[in-house]
């Protein structure tokens, strides 16, 4: 049975990809933070292991007899290339053959300080030993959905902008296949939706699927600072801001062409997402 360390596991992305690897008959250890609390996927084949990310500490025990890495930094982190470091030169010492990188779409966006830092730990990556594979998904479905089935989308950028939003359980569905066998390896994936949809189409499907008022709102960047920013350290905040900056110009969309390839069917739609119970 394959063993897998799932760095990041607490979050939704590593949840997701914990459970998916756990139904293809993988063992996960899931790399927590020492002392977190925070709850991973409920499974008999997981089990939490403590790992921190910025020193490096607990890396060692967490890797000893894996199969394989699949590395999720915390989000909009000013130290994830130091972090992603750290997993890689344990991954070499622990002689573990591969790695999965959790990366985004538009990596070298100069325009997004965070898609950059993803950049130069890919770069860094690319220089170790082990065989690599780097998915780039684009922004999920999931990140909107609460607010549809809420009755309100509201976002601090343009409305009209283009998006191929994804589905994280189909990230995950990739996640396992390129973690668990040689058909991904050695290559980098944008992986986005099918479907390129403004925030304001978005909010009308909803309301169709949903069958009752769905709004799509402009905040205006005080407003988020006020509210969902507020809470936010000072690093974090400016990288969302400028990330809403570039959304305003151009939105987040990509190539949908490469997703269907590798999950060898058609990829869930926003109408799908919502419907699910």
């Amino acid at each position: 049975m394959t063993e897998v360390l799932v760095t990041g596991a607490a979050g939704k992305t590593g949840r997701a990809v914990t459970k998916a690897l756990v139904c293809r008959g993988a063992r996960v250890r899931c790399a927590v933070r020492p002392g977190s609390s925070t709850p991973i996927h409920e499974d008999a084949a997981a089990r939490r292991v403590p790992v921190d990310l910025a020193t490096g500490e607990g890396l060692g025990v967490a890797l000893a007899g894996v199969d394989a890495v699949y590395v999720i930094a915390p989000n909009v982190n000013a130290r994830e290339v130091e972090m992603v470091r750290h997993i890689a030169d344990a991954a070499v010492a622990a002689g573990i053959p591969r790695v999965v990188y959790h990366s985004v779409m538009h990596p070298d966006d100069t325009a997004m300080p965070h898609h950059l830092r993803k950049h130069e730990a890919e770069k860094l990556l690319r220089e170790k030993p082990f065989g690599l594979t780097i998915l780039r998904p684009a922004a999920y479905h999931q990140n909107l959905r609460p607010a549809a089935l809420a009755g309100e989308i509201a976002v601090p950028y343009s409305l009209d902008v283009p998006f191929t939003n994804v589905d994280l359980d189909d990230i995950a569905q990739v996640a396992a296949t390129a973690v668990l066998t040689r058909e991904l390896d050695h290559a980098a994936y944008d992986l986005a939706g099918p479907q390129e949809l403004s925030v304001r189409e978005l909010a009308a499907i909803a309301a169709d699927v949903l069958g009752r008022p769905v709004r799509a709102t402009q905040i205006s960047r005080e407003e988020w600072l006020a509210g969902p920013g507020a809470a936010l350290a000072p690093q974090p905040r400016a990288d969302l801001l400028a990330m809403f900056t570039a959304y305003d110009r151009e939105g987040f969309a990509g190539d949908s062409t490469i997703l269907p390839r590798l999950l060898g069917g058609a990829p869930s739609t926003w109408e799908n997402v919502l419907s699910v119970a």
